[in-house]
């Protein structure tokens, strides 16, 4: 096996193969005790995502004396503990998290122009597969020449991403913001009994997180920038600084507040000891650039709903409100992927991968979860008879069968599927070694 082999390819080369999903909040948690070496070296590290963050230095610039010195200082703390880390420094954070991607086998680049550094980047540093395409199509191939075309003509052509692009290529990480803000829009949440339970913090979170985007949707803005708060029982209080290159959605904004929870609650010998009695959250960075709505969309209508699920959540308990996904699968039942609403799970089955022999369309309208046995009668191998209840319908017409083959090296069998039609309706259905289930129903 090889990196960036398909997933069907890598079982088929090697059938014992385990396969993890990812899962973004144990990084996070593994990645916090790294967290903690940098700030021991410069207070106020920002995590973008779990194994990227950005440190301003230039208050550590002052007291160590030269770039190459806080570098130097970065490195030296997470080396006794094996810890490979490349570090970039620009002016801002695009140019910086370039920087080091391309630092070589030295783990270092220290930028002194940035501009010139930035016009010398790909197109495909901007990270937007439509727009490089394009780009590329029109002989636009580096961030220099897209930063010297005319912004409007951008904005015209390309809209929001491409103005967000051009201010990439051109240095401007962050768009100016024209009016005032008021600097009194944290929110926090204090309770009389301490939270000890994961889920309790998760749904704690979750709600400060929505509280907390309402309030600054109200005044047109979104943060780029987040500080978590806690407190606990004992009196322990920890922070952590969350970063993000867009401003953050209520569901990235609760991901990562959930991540840093968990982070803190499972370190092992350094978590906390008591539960936790005051959560907050403190957004900075803000912009009011607002969000371009669509033509129809009812923002209104929206978080009515959103506010009426949360509500509905509070009374019957997070595992009783979910929604449904799609992933891949080659049976119905295998394409629904139930998660909490609100949440973001961990997807198994990738629905873009080629899955040959999935079940042909069109798609039942209902799909149990536990599918039932369905008796069939068989005339010389062709389905004749199904039994509805107390009553036998003729099949009237019928399509299969349509061979399922999987996982065979674990000892499953193979399955035929057939399509069935009766007077009663229609039915889709597996047949295990002689042995027949009900599917799926279809409209």
């Amino acid at each position: 096996m090889s990196p960036g082999m398909p997933r069907r390819e890598a079982e088929g080369t090697c059938p014992e193969a385990v396969v993890l999903m990812r899962d973004p909040g144990e990084e996070a948690r593994r990645f916090d005790p790294v967290v903690s070496m940098l700030e021991s070296v410069v207070p106020r590290v920002e995590i973008a995502e779990p194994g990227l963050v950005l440190i301003p230095i230039d208050g550590a610039i002052r007291f160590y004396g030269t770039e190459t010195a806080v570098v130097d200082a970065l490195r030296g703390t997470l080396a006794p503990h094996r810890v490979d880390a490349r570090i970039g420094v620009a002016d801002g954070p695009f140019a910086a998290y370039w920087a080091a991607r391309s630092a070589g086998h030295s783990g270092r680049m220290i930028v002194d122009d940035t501009t010139r550094f930035l016009r010398a980047l790909d197109i495909s540093a901007i990270d937007h597969e439509d727009l490089v395409s394009t780009f590329r199509w029109l002989g636009v191939t580096t961030l220099g020449e897209l930063a010297r075309l005319p912004r409007d003509a951008i904005a015209s052509r390309f809209g929001e991403a491409g103005v967000v692009a051009h201010r990439l290529a051109s240095g401007q990480d962050r768009p100016v913001t024209p009016r005032s803000i008021s600097p009194d829009l944290a929110v926090e949440s204090r309770f009389e009994e301490p939270l000890e339970s994961i889920d309790h913090v998760a749904f704690a979170a979750r709600a400060l997180a929505a509280r907390m985007t309402a309030g600054l949707r109200e005044v047109g803005i979104a943060p780029h920038r987040i500080e978590v708060q806690v407190e606990t029982e004992s009196g322990d209080t920890r922070s952590r600084v969350w970063r993000s290159a867009d401003p953050f959605t209520e569901d990235a904004l609760a991901d990562r507040v959930w991540w840093q929870l968990r982070a803190w609650i499972e370190q092992g010998d350094d978590r906390p000891v008591s539960g936790i009695v005051r959560l907050r959250l403190d957004p900075s960075d803000l912009s009011g650039e607002g969000r371009q709505l669509g033509f129809f969309t009812n923002e209104t209508a929206r978080v009515e709903a959103e506010r009426a699920l949360a509500r509905a959540q509070a009374l019957v308990g997070p595992d009783a409100v979910v929604q449904a996904g799609v992933q891949g699968g080659r049976l119905p039942r295998e394409q629904v992927m139930w998660r909490r609403w609100g949440e973001e799970a961990a997807m198994v089955r990738d629905p873009s991968a080629p899955w040959p022999g999935a079940t042909p369309s069109p798609a039942p309208a209902l799909v149990p979860d536990d599918p039932p046995r369905l008796d069939v009668e068989w005339d010389e191998g062709m389905p004749a008879r199904i039994r509805l209840g107390t009553r036998w319908e003729p099949v009237i017409t019928w399509a299969g069968p349509w061979r399922l083959s999987r996982l065979w090296w674990r000892g499953d069998l193979p399955a035929d599927r057939y399509q069935l039609v009766t007077s009663a309706g229609a039915f889709l259905c597996l047949v295990i070694d002689g042995d027949c289930r009900l599917e799926g129903v279809y409209d």
